[in-house]
């Protein structure tokens, strides 16, 4: 495939995004390789009632590559690191295929992963020690985050000040 029908696919991939459900911010007007989705935590879950606002970088081979996710604000998940936000998700980081769309990342993939942690290959080892020896424990963090950096209103464009933003070390 060459180098401008890649980028064709990923401008289609990113406007179908874009005129989805979902409120997208390109980092850079220009390049439709870097932007921010906001992310509700999906219904029946418990993240429900949460927003996150979720970093996108696409890489030059999308979508032969898959495209890198992470969480901007805090989350409590044993599949999403706690200082980075980055995403643990098998489909996206070793299963992902061409067929897949961002679209199914954010209708699909994002929300079974929130709805259905999986403790056995965390990036928080914290969260999946706690969901594996007390679930209930587990589900009031969850809660307790939710409510404390992911029920404000998230900003989509550029801001100076995101004090709840990516460096959760001071956070067990």
């Amino acid at each position: 495939m060459s180098k401008s029908k890649g980028n064709k696919r990923r401008e289609m991939d990113v406007m179908k995004l874009m005129m989805s459900d979902y409120e997208v911010h390109l980092t850079d007007e220009t390049k439709t390789t870097d932007f921010d989705v906001k992310l509700h935590g999906p219904k029946d879950s418990l993240y429900e009632g949460g927003s996150w606002k979720v970093h996108v970088t696409l890489p030059d081979d999308y979508p032969f590559k898959s495209p890198s996710i992470g969480f901007v604000n805090r989350i409590y998940h044993p599949n999403v690191d706690k200082k980075s936000g980055s995403v643990c998700l098998d489909v996206i980081n070793q299963t992902w295929s061409p067929m897949f769309e961002l679209v199914n990342v954010f209708d699909t993939f994002l929300p079974q992963l929130l709805r259905y942690p999986n403790p056995s290959d965390p990036l928080n080892d914290a969260a999946a020690s706690l969901l594996m020896k007390n679930a209930e424990m587990y589900r009031i963090k969850v809660k307790e985050y939710v409510s404390t950096y992911a029920s404000q209103s998230i900003e989509m464009g550029d801001e100076e000040g995101d004090s709840d933003v990516s460096d959760m070390s001071d956070i067990e």
